[in-house]
C-alpha cells in the first residue's frame, strides 16, 4: 500500500489524513489500514473501490463518526479529534457530509425548511426571521422552490431529497464537505443534475471536496485527483486524467473495465 499524500502544500490543504486505520469493534482486520491523503481547498478529490474497500468507513472517520485505532486526521489544520466538546461543536460546522440515503440521513418529521434551518440554528449562525430566510435561500440555490419548503421528505422525490440533504450540508458554509456515494441510489438522468449542482457549489465559493464512489465514470467528470482503495489502503493515487487513462495498478484496471458501458466493450472486441 502507498501512503503518498496528493498535496504537500499545507496552506491550502482542508483536509490532512496521515495513517489513519480503523478496526471495527469484533474485527482484528483493519476495515482502513495505514491511510494518508490530502485535499486541497477548492479541489475535488475522488475516493474509489469496490463494496467493502473501507472507503466509507475513512469517510465516517473523516467526519468523526468513528473512532481512529491510530494515526490522525487534521481539518483546515486543526484535530477535531482532540478538542474539548464544546469546541468540537463549534468547528463541525466546517466540515459536512452528504450522506448515499437522503432518506436515512433526513428526520421523516421535520420539514425541509427546519431541516436546513437547523444546522444554523445549532452552531448559533441565524435566529428569528433570518433563520428560516436563510435556509429558504439555500434550498432555492439548489433548485427547491420556496413553495415547497414547509413539505416533509416524503414528499419529493429522491433526487429532491438529496438536494435538500445537499442544502443542509452547504448551508453553514463549510470548506470540506465529504459525499458518501450521494449519487449511486439516482438514476442516470437526476445523477447528472446532481453533479451539475455540486460543480456550481465549487464555482460559487472555494470547498474542499472528498467524493466517495465506486463510479469511475462520475470520478471522471466530477474529480481533480483520485484515489484508488483496496482491501483498507490507498493502492493508487494521481491526477484523475493520468490514472483513469494510464491506470498502473490491477484493481484500478478492472474499477475501469467496470466502468465501461457493455455496448462500448462490444464494440471496441
Amino acid at each position: 500500500m502507498i501512503d503518498t499524500p496528493l498535496h504537500d502544500d499545507s496552506s491550502e490543504s482542508v483536509l490532512d489524513v496521515e495513517r489513519a486505520t480503523v478496526i471495527h469493534p469484533g474485527s482484528e482486520v483493519p476495515a482502513v489500514d495505514d491511510v494518508s491523503l490530502s485535499l486541497s481547498r477548492d479541489r475535488v478529490l475522488g475516493l474509489v473501490g469496490s463494496s467493502g474497500c473501507g472507503k466509507t468507513s475513512l469517510s465516517r472517520a473523516i467526519m468523526h463518526l468513528i473512532p481512529l485505532a491510530n494515526g490522525r486526521i487534521r481539518i483546515l489544520g486543526e484535530e477535531p479529534g482532540i478538542m474539548k466538546r464544546e469546541a468540537r461543536r463549534r468547528f463541525r460546522r466546517r466540515f459536512q457530509m452528504v450522506f448515499q440515503d437522503p432518506g436515512g440521513s433526513l428526520d421523516s418529521r421535520m420539514r425541509a425548511v427546519d431541516l436546513v434551518a437547523e444546522p444554523l440554528k445549532v452552531h448559533g449562525m441565524a435566529r428569528g426571521p433570518e433563520l428560516r430566510e436563510r435556509a429558504v435561500a439555500c434550498l432555492e440555490s439548489v433548485d427547491i422552490p420556496s413553495g415547497s419548503c414547509d413539505r416533509y421528505p416524503h414528499q419529493f422525490s429522491g433526487g429532491q431529497r438529496q438536494r435538500i440533504a445537499i442544502a443542509r450540508a452547504i448551508v453553514t458554509e463549510p470548506d470540506l464537505l465529504v459525499c458518501d456515494e450521494p449519487t449511486s441510489a439516482l438514476d442516470v438522468s437526476v445523477q447528472a443534475r446532481i453533479l451539475e449542482l455540486l460543480r456550481e457549489i465549487r464555482r460559487r465559493r472555494p470547498i474542499g471536496i472528498l467524493f466517495v464512489t465506486h463510479d469511475m465514470g462520475v470520478v471522471r467528470q466530477m474529480c481533480d485527483e483520485v484515489a484508488v482503495m483496496a482491501a483498507g489502503g490507498i493502492v493508487e493515487t494521481g491526477p484523475v486524467s493520468q490514472v483513469l487513462d494510464g491506470p498502473e495498478h490491477e484493481i484500478t484496471r478492472q474499477l475501469m473495465e467496470v466502468a465501461i458501458p457493455d455496448h462500448m466493450r462490444a464494440s471496441a472486441s
